[in-house]
């Protein structure tokens, strides 16, 4: 019986209020002695809680002496409960969003490689529409089934990917940009979004060795970075990819003077 006044609790009704009306439905009608005694509650506490419950039409009393009592039928009370939650709900998911003019989804912020690895594949697992990732060849085989799963889904999925990274089931855009990897050698980074809905971005590895950091959120604008940074790499290992002479004729020898021109 406890779950069961724990559960009427849940619903609003306080502790005494549960006992007499579980004791009014095991017997009734029932007089206020009678409930007091089956619901183990002092005798006073039992009149206090019948004329409670009666004043919120879950027991009726009869009119006569002496006064007996008894309970509606559990369908009414947990019916009447439900259609108030209901109610309830709904007003508040129709005026808790213009509390605040405008709500921003909050940024978190993950330490840790391993943890890191894990809101990914978080990330991966909910999507729905599209993927686009920029990772490093050493840290995409810890995502890798993840991402197959999400292929069989019907999930999109382009990737810029370090270090000569593979795969059959994802567009990839291989960044051998002349001095890129040597720029960010001793440390990675990844960068992933899941349609409009949630990004991720930070290092995965540093230089020191230090405890990685990357960012997490739904905000839409931060996502809407992170896709924009994604696809600008891709736009240029694309264009590279297609005229490597013409980039060596204006920019020199491994992009040097437009490197110079963006470093320094």
């Amino acid at each position: 019986m406890n779950d069961i006044i724990e559960k009427l609790k849940e619903i609003g009704l306080n502790g005494y209020e549960a006992k007499v009306y579980l004791a009014l439905l095991k017997k009734y009608p029932a007089t206020g002695y009678e409930v007091g005694q089956a619901a183990g509650i002092p005798q006073a506490r039992a009149y206090d809680t019948l004329k409670s419950l009666e004043n919120q039409h879950i027991v009726i009393s009869s009119g006569t002496k002496p006064v007996t009592y008894s309970p509606i039928k559990p369908a009414e009370l947990t019916g009447r409960y439900k259609r108030k939650i209901e109610s309830a709900i709904d007003f508040l998911n129709k005026k808790l969003p213009h509390v605040k003019e405008t709500y921003n989804e909050p940024i978190l912020h993950i330490s840790g490689r391993t943890n890191i690895i894990n809101k990914t594949c978080e990330i991966i697992d909910t999507a729905k529409k599209d993927i686009y990732l920029e990772i490093w060849s050493q840290d995409f085989k810890y995502i890798e089934t993840h991402l197959s799963e999400a292929y069989n889904r019907g999930v999109n999925i382009k990737i810029v990917g370090y270090d000569n990274l593979n795969t059959s089931y994802a567009t990839v855009f291989k960044n051998n940009i002349s001095g890129i990897t040597e720029h960010y050698k001793g440390e990675r980074f990844i960068f992933i979004t899941s349609g409009d809905e949630e990004g991720l971005f930070g290092k995965i590895e540093t230089l020191k060795h230090e405890n990685p950091n990357a960012l997490w959120s739904k905000n839409h604008e931060i996502v809407f970075l992170i896709k924009s940074l994604i696809f600008r790499d891709m736009y240029l290992i694309d264009i590279e990819d297609h005229f490597p002479e013409q980039l060596r004729y204006f920019y020199g020898a491994g992009l040097k003077k437009l490197r110079d021109k963006i470093l320094y």
